[in-house]
């Protein structure tokens, strides 16, 4: 058995997962981008989309400026021509030239890092690359209703509620402005692919998040200098 890279064995779990229905990815990004996300996201900010995998969301989502930071190599081949790929470990300092960012983007990322201590690092060098007054987004697995299915994943490592991952948010210097502890469907790995159609009436709906909802959303702001200096 050979040692395989971190990078390596990302691109390995992405293809086992989800080769057989990229196309309907896509297609679901489509709708949650046009039909939820947009209306967080102006078409003149820089958005940076954190854990990017084969990305959906950056793909479809419309901004001035689009970067995706990921470790899989496949992340490249699979982003269109007008977006910046940024290969790194996201605990590690962010490059100068994607700081003064208005978005940073999330979605079942967090989880995959290996302890608490590195979504600490990662939170923090978002909060650097975040101009003021810029926003993070963030969706992921609710261990609060996924409590045994979580660790079906092998590279699930860290439990995450949507309380706890607002205080760590709090913590490193965000004001938390939305949570919802439920909001998507848990996944689609297990080859779960409801009708678009669907999908669409389901965003528009939120009292149906109660009984499917699975994952959280949570969106802090980067205080301004003033609203630093009066705390």
């Amino acid at each position: 058995m050979t040692n395989k890279t971190a990078p390596e064995k990302l691109k390995e779990q992405y293809q086992a997962r989800f080769s057989k229905i990229e196309p309907y990815r896509d297609g679901l990004w489509k709708i949650l981008t046009k039909n939820f996300f947009q209306r967080y996201i102006n078409e003149s900010d820089r958005v940076l989309d954190l854990g990017a995998g084969w990305g959906e969301f950056i793909n479809n989502i419309n901004a001035k400026e689009k970067i995706a930071l990921d470790l899989n190599p496949d992340t490249k081949d699979k982003l269109k021509n007008n977006i910046e790929f940024v290969s790194q470990d996201c605990t590690e300092p962010w490059p100068e030239p994607i700081k003064g960012l208005d978005v940073i983007f999330s979605s079942n990322f967090l989880e995959h890092l290996p302890d608490k201590s590195a979504i600490e690092k990662s939170l923090s060098q978002a909060w650097n690359a975040l101009k003021p007054g810029g926003k993070i987004i963030l969706v992921g697995p609710n261990i609060k209703y996924v409590p045994g299915a979580y660790w079906d994943f092998w590279d699930h490592h860290v439990a995450i509620s949507d309380n706890s991952i607002c205080e760590a948010l709090v913590l490193s210097g965000f004001e938390i402005q939305h949570q919802k502890g439920k909001f998507l469907p848990y996944t689609m790995s297990n080859g779960i692919t409801p009708p678009l159609f669907f999908v669409a009436v389901y965003l528009k709906l939120p009292f149906l998040w109660n009984f499917v909802g699975k994952q959280f959303l949570v969106i802090a702001t980067k205080p301004t200098d003033k609203e630093q200096r009066t705390q």
